[in-house]
């Protein structure tokens, strides 16, 4: 999710734009869900393609992001705006009529990388905090503070795939026992100053703070949550959109559409319980950023889109 701006950006285009229009293939009389409003780019594109009667569901679980959407989107009758993550999405009373297409684009925002008091960036100084909802759950230094250093370093290597994640881990135990650790700035000193000197691009803490923004927020099992109710709330015909920054992100996303189209491999060994009979079917493959997209904005390079669409159900 790479929409830019503190508010509404005139102009411009998150991520995938255009490729992410085509794949929901808006109908004007549909109902579409952007389950990670952001700042809203997506979701004007989708609103500027539906009819009267057609209805644009807007969810997101940062206060920030839905304070923009009832800003620019209140007004309009077409669209209702829900505060809560896409894995509940099921659970709003607005979708249970169904769903002609459904959108996330996961991962953190420019506007909550931006903003030194979120806690997301080792770039910006501020409070170590990482929540998408401030209001739920511990912060990263709340959780930093008690938790042993094997589980950070599980955290770190599962999470980040940080091949570092122990001696980190070993790092951050021993500097807390001195002091608290409550700063972006201090945390990225701490996992620096573990790692050995190498000649990667790559900021030291990269890796460390990723997978640390993923666990406090359960960005994966929400991500798992979220698909199993998209799937039950399309429509025959509805379209998913998906748009990963993160190979553990669209490792899931992958299976969870090849799951739902192509039938497990024949065990011999194992009686025919009943045929398969599949729900999804992908349409096209995994999409990236052109070169022209990546030169105006570099964090769209690990973009990856994967669209399916609802299969009707067998007679």
């Amino acid at each position: 999710m790479t929409t830019g701006g503190a508010g509404a950006v005139p102009g411009h285009l998150p991520v995938l734009y255009g490729e992410v229009m085509e794949g929901l293939a808006v109908q004007a009389d549909g109902t579409y869900l952007d389950g990670t409003f952001g700042r809203g780019g997506h979701a004007r594109g989708v609103l500027d393609k539906l009819g009267p009667g057609g209805r644009l569901l807007l969810m997101d679980k940062d206060p920030a992001a839905i304070a923009v959407a009832e800003r620019e989107f209140g007004g309009d009758a077409r669209v209702a705006i829900f505060r809560g993550s896409f894995a509940r999405l099921a659970q709003w009373d607005a979708t249970a009529s169904g769903l002609d297409g459904v959108l996330f684009d996961l991962g953190v925002s420019s506007p909550q990388l931006d903003v030194a008091e979120r806690g997301f960036s080792f770039g910006k100084d501020g409070p170590l905090d990482m929540r998408m909802d401030p209001d739920s759950g511990e912060s990263a230094a709340q959780w930093l503070a008690h938790a042993d250093e094997r589980e950070i370093a599980d955290v770190l290597f599962l999470y980040g795939e940080e091949r570092q994640s122990r001696r980190i881990a070993r790092a951050i135990v021993a500097a807390r026992a001195q002091q608290s650790i409550e700063r972006t700035a201090q945390l990225a000193e701490i996992i620096a100053s573990a790692m050995p000197r190498g000649d990667s691009k790559i900021h030291p803490a990269t890796r460390s703070f990723q997978a640390i923004r993923i666990f406090i927020n359960r960005e994966l099992a929400d991500l798992e949550a979220g698909l199993d109710a998209a799937l039950a709330r399309l429509k025959p015909g509805g379209r998913l959109a998906v748009i990963s920054f993160h190979s553990l992100e669209d490792r899931i996303v992958k299976q969870f559409i090849g799951r739902h189209a192509k039938a497990p491999p024949a065990n011999r060994r194992l009686p025919v319980v009943e045929a398969f009979v599949p729900t999804l079917r992908a349409i096209g493959d995994a999409r990236k950023a052109g070169e022209a997209e990546v030169a105006a904005n570099p964090r769209a390079r690990s973009a990856v889109l994967r669209v399916a669409e609802k299969l009707p159900e067998a007679a």
